[in-house]
């Protein structure tokens, strides 16, 4: 930079000061968080996303932090969301996408990518299912323990949020719930 003139060195530190923010700018206008995100707030992405293994983990994480019946009820409540857009999907008939749904659950990395798992769509809405049911008899049974009534008036407000979204439920939580 010695060599150019001062004018031509202040035109070129603006435009290194604009290239070094673009990056910012962009990861604010796609709403990008990174980090500052919790369990919760990255569950509520990922069952937007249909990502329903990350969903699990993050509200697992979620438990583990801060145990507590709201906490056993939004794991039960992944498992409920999961089963209820397999049986939707059954129901259209998109066996494929049950299919695509199994092995999303299966955290196999870049093995999954020469060596895929192979299972029949119909019978692997079967396994899940019958997984499911037992995963949230499980995390229910325990957030009942901890306070009936409040786990009574999270599923009256889980159901009054699948009446409203019949046919997306699953990809959300019910507003007032708060992730």
């Amino acid at each position: 930079m010695g060599t150019h003139s001062p004018d031509t060195q202040l035109v070129l530190s603006i435009m290194l000061m604009v290239l070094l923010m673009v990056p910012i700018t962009i990861s604010q206008a796609i709403g990008y968080q990174g980090d500052d995100l919790g369990p919760l707030e990255k569950a509520k992405i990922y069952l937007a996303a249909g990502d329903y293994r990350r969903a699990v983990k993050a509200c697992q994480e979620h438990l583990d932090r801060s145990p507590s019946v709201e906490a056993y009820v939004n794991l039960t409540y992944v498992y409920h969301a999961m089963d209820g857009y397999m049986e939707w999907l059954a129901a259209k008939d998109e066996w494929g996408k049950v299919g695509q749904l199994s092995l999303s659950l299966v955290d196999g990395g870049t093995r999954d990518l020469v060596d895929p798992p192979n299972m029949l769509s119909r019978m692997a809405k079967e396994l899940l299912h019958e997984g499911l049911r037992q995963q949230f008899d499980i995390t229910a049974s325990m957030a009942n323990r901890l306070n009936r009534e409040r786990v009574d008036q999270l599923w009256q407000e889980q159901a009054v949020w699948k009446a409203e979204h019949p046919d997306d439920w699953w990809s959300g939580i019910p507003e007032s719930w708060k992730w």
